[in-house]
């Protein structure tokens, strides 16, 4: 038993290695002094001060918050509608209609979208599209934390509430919304991070013109992989780092106070 505990306990803490090391090489070459990353030279904070005079740069990023900012937003309100349609009426083709975006393939979503935009809208390509694109694969992760925290509560309480007279707003607004308000803000900050870092399905609907972050990492690093790449890759890293942790904690109280209930 205690060779069995001690085999996985490696194996974990290897596979964990593999998958960390080289973001801390990522972190820890972004101070080095020297456009070569063949070897450490010495410290130096003066890639992160180039990169934020990097105006091409600053405006990938701008863009990028923006999309995130505006994808998260309208998943979160659609994802949360969805969900309460999906713990609701219990009809089975909702399920399939939010989750499939989940299960499909980025590069097969990437490329419909990017003919629908173009056959079946006739849009210009650009941040309007980045925008409806990330909404579309955002909503179902929305949907599903929602309606897993709908699933966890007693429906009495929304019983007890008509039957004392509240109307489906006022139950929705002053009973539904505040107990699931973890579980949207959660959703929120999932379709935050899965935007602003997604490559694939902006690759085929940014269009010409606007820098997007990570097409502009991609740029960059085909010619080179400078300190000034994993100066942004390390901002772009914590960043996530900072919103899954906070995603987590609340996905954490939801569970909590599912025990609770």
């Amino acid at each position: 038993m205690k060779r069995t505990h001690l085999l996985l306990w490696l194996t974990a803490s290897l596979v964990y290695i593999f998958l960390y090391i080289p973001l801390i090489i990522v972190v820890v070459y972004s101070f080095n002094d020297s456009r070569l990353n063949a070897e450490w030279v010495g410290f130096t904070l003066d890639w992160y001060y180039k990169l934020f005079h990097n105006q091409e740069m600053l405006l990938a990023a701008r863009n990028s918050l923006f999309i995130a900012v505006s994808a998260s937003l309208l998943a979160t309100i659609l994802g949360t509608m969805a969900g309460l349609a999906i713990h609701r009426y219990r009809i089975r083709v909702l399920p399939f209609l939010a989750f499939a975006p989940i299960a499909m393939p980025e590069i097969l979503l990437g490329v419909s979208l990017l003919l629908f935009f173009l056959q079946v809208m006739n849009l210009t390509l650009g941040l309007i599209s980045i925008i409806i694109a990330h909404t579309t694969f955002c909503v179902g992760f929305v949907a599903i934390i929602v309606r897993a925290r709908l699933q966890g509560m007693d429906d009495s309480i929304f019983e007890a509430a008509r039957d004392l007279g509240a109307t489906p707003w006022q139950t929705f607004r002053l009973i539904t919304l505040p107990l699931i308000m973890p579980a949207i803000a959660a959703g929120a900050l999932m379709s935050f991070t899965l935007s602003i870092d997604d490559f694939v399905i902006t690759f085929f609907t940014k269009g010409i013109g606007e820098p997007i972050l990570p097409i502009q990492i991609y740029t960059m690093i085909k010619i080179s992989v400078t300190p000034e790449v994993n100066a942004i890759s390390t901002l772009f890293m914590l960043l996530t780092l900072v919103l899954i942790i906070i995603a987590n904690r609340l996905d954490s109280g939801i569970l909590q106070g599912e025990k609770k209930s």
